[in-house]
Parts: C-alpha cells; sequence; structure tokens
C-alpha cells in the first residue's frame, strides 16, 4: 500500500539501509527513540486525537444497550472500527476497508481483548438480556507511518475518558431497564485493570537491524514488521509478526525487554494527560445547589448573633473604660472648653443667658463709677463735712 504512494528508488534505499547500519536515522532519531508524542482531547467524554510524529490518529468510542452473546451471557462486547481516509494518504481508497485496515484493527483488538484489559462483567446489566457493547472508531487523519502504534494510543486514550450512561433495573419483572440521563446521574467511567500498549519495530537487512517507530519512508524500505502489545508491568498481551525476513529468537527477548521499558513510559504519558482532563471536567460541572442557597439565605441571622456578641463583649468592657477615665481626666484647655459648650445651649436657656448678661452688665457700670478718679475738692474735705453737706441739702419735712 505505501509502495503506491512513495517508491524508493536504489539510490534512497542505499542511503536510508548504509544510515541504519551507522545507528543513524533521516530524521535524526536514534534506533530506539519514538517520535514526539501529543495527546488531546475533545469536548465530550470518549474522545481523544494523538499525534505521532508526522502520524494522526482520532479515536471515538461510543456505546448502546444490545443481547449479550449466548455463549457469554454475563460479559459486554468490545469492538474496534478503523477508517482509512483518502485524505490521510492518496493510497487509501474509500468504501470497504482495506486489508491493510483490517489487520489494524485486529492487531489493536487483540491487544485490548486478549489480555482482558477492560472488565467485560462490569458491562453486564441484566444477565442474558441487556449488556453494554462499547464501539471504539479509530479514524486515521495523516499517515506518517506506525499507524498501529498512534491507533493503539488512540484507542486506551478515548477509552480511558469514556463515561457510559448509569442504568437502574426494576419493574415488576425485575428486568425493566431504565437509562439515567447525564443531568439526572452522573455518567460512569469503564473498569480498565491495565493499559496494553503497542510497539513496532521493523527489520532491515538480514533482521540483524531494527528499529521502533519506522516513519513512511522506513516502512518502505524494511524487510519485516513486528508489533508487540505490553504493559507497564511487562506482561506480554500479544505478539505480531506480518510476514517479511524471519527473525532470531535472540532478536526477539531483546525487543520485548525494550518494548517494556517503552510501554512503561508511554502509560505514564497518558495517565497524566487523562489525570489533566478529568480535573479540568469536574471543576467545570462545579455548580452552586439549591443546599447552599439556603444556607445564604440564612447568614444574616448569624452575622446578627454575631453582633450581639461583639456587643456584650464592648459593654463588658466599659466599666473599664469608665475607671480608666475617672482617674486620669483628659487635660483639656478653656478655649476648647467654652467652644465646647457653647453649641450644648439651648432655646430654653436663651433668657438665662440674657439675663446673666444683664445683670453682669450693672454690676460693670457700677464698678465703673466706682473707679472713676475723685476730685481735688472731693479729697480734700473731711468726711464729717461731706456727710453734713449731703444732709444740708435735703431738708427735713415739716
Amino acid at each position: 500500500m505505501m509502495d503506491q504512494r512513495w517508491r524508493p528508488t536504489v539510490n534512497e534505499r542505499e542511503f536510508i539501509e548504509q544510515a541504519l547500519q551507522s545507528d543513524l536515522r533521516v530524521d535524526g532519531r536514534r534506533p530506539f527513540d519514538f517520535r514526539k508524542l501529543k495527546i488531546a482531547f475533545g469536548r465530550e467524554d470518549g474522545s481523544a486525537e494523538v499525534e505521532l510524529g508526522e502520524t494522526r490518529v482520532m479515536g471515538y468510542v461510543t456505546a448502546q444497550l444490545l443481547p449479550p452473546f449466548k455463549d457469554r451471557p454475563n460479559e459486554g462486547t468490545l469492538a474496534i472500527f478503523t477508517e482509512f481516509s483518502p485524505m490521510a494518504d492518496p493510497a487509501f481508497e474509500p468504501g470497504r476497508p482495506g486489508e491493510a485496515a483490517i489487520e489494524l484493527g485486529r492487531v489493536i483488538d487483540r491487544g485490548l481483548r486478549e489480555s482482558r484489559a477492560v472488565d467485560m462483567e462490569s458491562l453486564c446489566v441484566v444477565a442474558g438480556k441487556h449488556v453494554w457493547s462499547v464501539r471504539v472508531d479509530l479514524h486515521i487523519l495523516d499517515n506518517g507511518g506506525n499507524l498501529i502504534d498512534a491507533a493503539n494510543i488512540a484507542a486506551l486514550a478515548a477509552l480511558c475518558t469514556f463515561r457510559r450512561p448509569e442504568c437502574t433495573v426494576g419493574g415488576d419483572d425485575g428486568q425493566q431497564v431504565t437509562v439515567h440521563e447525564p443531568e439526572v446521574r452522573d455518567p460512569l467511567p469503564l473498569t480498565i485493570h491495565h493499559l496494553p500498549i503497542a510497539v513496532t519495530f521493523a527489520y532491515f537487512g538480514d533482521g540483524n537491524i531494527m528499529v521502533i517507530d519506522p516513519t513512511y519512508k522506513e516502512e518502505a524500505v524494511m524487510g519485516g514488521r513486528m508489533t508487540a502489545t505490553i504493559n507497564s508491568n511487562g506482561d506480554v498481551c500479544s505478539i505480531q509478526k506480518a510476514g517479511g525476513e524471519g527473525v532470531m529468537s535472540s532478536v526477539i527477548m531483546q525487543c520485548l525487554r525494550i518494548a517494556s521499558v517503552k510501554a512503561a513510559d508511554i502509560t505514564s504519558k497518558i495517565k497524566n494527560k487523562v489525570e489533566e482532563y478529568t480535573t479540568a471536567k469536574a471543576l467545570q460541572k462545579v455548580k452552586r445547589t439549591p443546599v447552599l442557597v439556603a444556607q445564604n439565605n440564612d447568614t444574616p441571622d448569624v452575622t446578627m448573633e454575631s453582633n450581639h456578641e461583639e456587643l456584650e463583649s464592648e459593654t463588658l468592657k466599659t466599666p473599664n473604660d469608665a475607671q480608666d477615665i475617672s482617674k486620669d481626666p483628659p487635660s483639656i484647655p478653656n478655649a476648647k472648653r467654652n467652644e465646647d459648650a457653647k453649641p450644648m445651649l439651648t432655646e430654653s436657656n436663651l433668657e438665662v443667658e440674657s439675663m446673666l448678661n444683664s445683670v453682669t452688665a450693672g454690676e460693670s457700670d457700677d464698678a465703673k463709677e466706682s473707679e472713676s478718679p475723685k476730685s481735688l475738692k472731693d479729697a480734700v474735705k473731711p468726711k464729717h463735712k461731706r456727710k453734713k453737706k449731703h444732709g444740708k441739702s435735703q431738708p427735713a419735712k415739716s
């Protein structure tokens, strides 16, 4: 399929093989280095887009209630479907899936189902009648090589973020299923025991040269390919070798050891991205409930009680303050006292104030007369003469 899009010339083939013999690759990577991995999630649960170098794959997960298989009445189902669009590669033809699409779906399906990564028994609602059927759709957006690894990561990321609706069983016979909306009850995540990671190796020459994560140019030159699906614990979930040149057992064991290290690294990246997505979703769903609103309406009563307590504490403190004032009265100037006293006069005291002013005015006139200077004659005359003269001026009446 890849030869239809890009067929390397003899010189290009020799250049790639000679570079690999020197532990160099066309894009500058080492033989056992992955390309840059990016994982992004959509707005809805169960959608993920993976970008591995120039390869882009989108995964989308859905579920519906269906009757189970007769040989497994207590287990749900998991199906993988792939779609190769001509937009991703001119060699892809629309319509029925080709051999490459079928092989891709089978490799990923074998790694997930045979390893029992997803708990199928948890998908059972009513034994023998209703189980959840999970479907994973993988859309190839851009083919830059190594579609198996990119599609496997996209499927795992979409399954980790998928939430199925919660349902209850009731009715007279106890087998009537009610599916609740997400607004009524929160959807439930899938039970995933481990993450099987697919690691693809490409062999060149006589099988002695191998690299990880081949590009589309290296896939056009390689002599064989092997995909090992391993989880972070080092358990081998599946191995698939699609024809090509033979490989020695010692080389296969070396590939499995390398794949276990790469699987642990990719698993940690997937879990970190999923955790970031779930925390962001949880923050978006935070809303105020009616209980919180009722508490807000009762808050004024609580604040009033606190104010009463503060007033009581202040009243308990006032006697001490009064004692302090009586012991050490503040020194206030006389001018300030008069200024403070003037505004305190009321209309009823205006008359009293006018009377006091008149009395003080009379006293001041007498004082002025007494203080006026005496004449020289008054000062020289004796006192008894002044009295007689005063008496003569007032003759007695007959």
